[in-house]
């Protein structure tokens, strides 16, 4: 710190920079800090600099910044490209993102390249705010950005950042150039947007935008733009099969409202198809891996309206969350093969709680606090929506990179659907008590073979004649088939009737008693209804300290698959 009293003047060697800080930052810091100088608000050379570490989450999430001002610009397609060339170890990465929305006259173009540019600063009605997101985004990954824009043909105005070239200028005001007009792109650009790319390998999956004998000006449309990323050198990822396939996996649910709109969004010219982790959308991903069940997705429990203060709890102005809970439709899926759970339907992938700003989802995820730990939230999603004017509210940066909901906001949303959660997570359990139950082997149950050794009357000889042999057997083949257990054949269902004077039958029904004993063709069956509050909050923890419960083993093996592959 500066004594005020000390007149003596600084010299260059009192700032400790680093050798690689910006030479022209350090001439200009010099400068100001003479007596009489002024001092700008900003200083460029270090701003820029700085705002290379901006923080977003990964390259996908950078990324998204472009395709947020894709959609605000009305554009109807957005493509991005990773063009990767060189050898491994050794590999040089352009990234590409294209748009037809309706682009940026030459001085609106300007305006946007300056950080807090923009045309719609605070409103918060649409997807950004600031006027940051484009150019952080974009230094993020590298330090020169080249911006192309075009409200008709073969007119394209273009403007560059280049963090080096900002950081030796000398001057305490650092002013953006004109944009410069250009009557086509430049080659290194065009050929990303007419050229395959290396990946997807088959090109058969790759839709180009234009080939090299296509009028490139014609295929780009009225209007549009470029943001054009060349060398980048701070990506989440070295390879470009990785980076695409993890920007596909997270745009896919990030944007399937706006897909499920008619966004055509593409990456690396392979057209993404929406996921929705709700499973509740009929045009999303989840649909053509099940063929052959009849339910195809989720079935909405509730759907709520909630107000939630803007600022604090205390203040009386007020903005409303949509929440919604769906249940999965575990009847139907709860059999399906642990490939088409997991890999292909993504059931285990621990997002139970997906928060949606206006329509874009900021958060996908288990969030305890709401729901609960236990396995049984794979089988339950819960969507919640909120307007911009909650940002503070629900705790969203500039950036956008997740949410951090005030106490007060989990508190209103619990309290809203915290009912509705505990009896849906009823319903799933009873119904896997019950499956876990007739899914037993084919043979007789402990206590089965307890009853029958205690009972001093099994050991009695019946002298049956043949004939009346043959009648009981057929009596008991007849009740065999209406107490067979999951799995099980007729002849195993009937060697285990055979075989015990006593029997437990599971049934599920909610109006039932918890239990009811009859004799039929000389057995005692006890049926035992799974779906009574009794068996699930004291028969059946009791009867687990025995065994291990296999389908939530299955789960939670399955959900920590998933988590160590992403």
């Amino acid at each position: 710190m500066l004594n005020e009293n000390d007149t003596s003047l600084p010299n260059e060697h009192d700032l400790t920079w680093a050798d690689d800080a910006p030479k022209g930052g350090k001439t200009v810091m010099n400068r100001v800090l003479k007596d009489g100088a002024n001092v700008p608000l900003f200083f460029a050379q270090t701003l820029v600099s700085s705002l290379r570490d901006q923080g977003y989450n990964d390259t996908t999430s950078a990324l998204c910044e472009h395709v947020d001002n894709s959609i605000q610009a009305d554009a109807t397609e957005v493509r991005i490209y990773f063009r990767q060339t060189g050898k491994p170890g050794d590999y040089k990465t352009d990234v590409v993102v294209l748009d037809n929305g309706r682009g940026m006259a030459p001085n609106v173009l300007k305006v946007a390249m300056a950080f807090g540019g923009s045309m719609n600063f605070n409103n918060r009605s649409g997807i950004g705010r600031f006027g940051m997101g484009m150019k952080t985004a974009a230094l993020s990954m590298s330090p020169l950005v080249e911006f192309y824009s075009w409200q008709e043909p073969k007119a394209f105005y273009n403007i560059a950042l280049d963090v080096d070239a900002i950081g030796r200028e000398r001057s305490n005001a650092v002013l953006l150039p004109d944009p410069e007009l250009l009557d086509e792109l430049p080659s290194d650009v065009a050929d990303v947007l007419q050229k395959p790319m290396s990946v997807p390998k088959d090109r058969g999956q790759q839709d180009l935008l234009a080939d090299q004998s296509d009028d490139l000006e014609e295929a780009l449309g009225k209007s549009g733009t470029i943001v054009f990323m060349p060398n980048c050198d701070r990506l989440s990822y070295a390879k470009a099969n990785t980076l695409v396939d993890h920007a596909t996996k997270e745009m896919a649910r990030v944007y399937r409202r706006a897909i499920g709109e008619g966004l055509r969004l593409f990456i690396n010219n392979r057209q993404v198809t929406a996921f929705d982790p709700t499973y509740s959308m009929s045009n999303a991903r989840h649909r053509q891996f099940l063929d052959d069940v009849e339910a195809k997705g989720s079935k909405l429990v509730t759907a709520k309206l909630i107000d939630v203060p803007i600022h604090d709890m205390k203040d009386s102005e007020t903005a409303q969350v949509k929440i919604s809970l769906y249940k999965l439709p575990i009847e139907e899926w709860y059999h399906l093969p642990q490939k088409t759970l997991r890999n292909d339907l993504h059931v285990f992938n621990g997002q139970t709680v997906s928060i949606l700003r206006n329509g874009r989802e900021l958060f996908a995820d288990r969030m305890p606090e709401l729901t609960t730990r236990h396995s049984i939230t794979h089988w339950f999603r819960v969507q919640i929506d909120f307007p911009g004017e909650l940002d503070e509210a629900f705790g969203v940066a500039a950036n956008k990179q997740g949410v951090r909901p005030k106490g007060y906001v989990k508190d209103a949303i619990k309290k809203g659907i915290g009912d509705d959660i505990s009896t849906v997570i009823g319903e799933i359990r009873r119904f896997q008590s019950a499956q876990r139950t007739n899914a037993q082997a084919a043979k007789p149950s402990e206590s089965e073979n307890r009853a029958t050794a205690a009972d001093p009357h099994q050991s009695r000889s019946l002298n049956l004649t043949p004939e009346e042999e043959q009648q009981l057997e057929e009596n008991l083949r007849t009740l065999a088939v209406t107490l067979k257990r999951a799995h099980e054949t007729d002849e195993d269902a009937f060697q285990r009737v055979k075989a015990s004077k006593y029997l437990i039958q599971y049934v599920h029904d909610e109006y039932w008693p918890f239990y009811r004993a009859e004799h039929r063709y000389g057995r005692v069956i006890l049926a035992i209804n799974t779906a009574h509050p009794f068996f699930s909050e004291l028969y059946d923890p009791i009867r687990k300290l025995d065994g291990n419960d296999d389908m939530e083993e299955q789960e939670n093996n399955g959900a920590k698959h998933v988590r160590e592959q992403t």
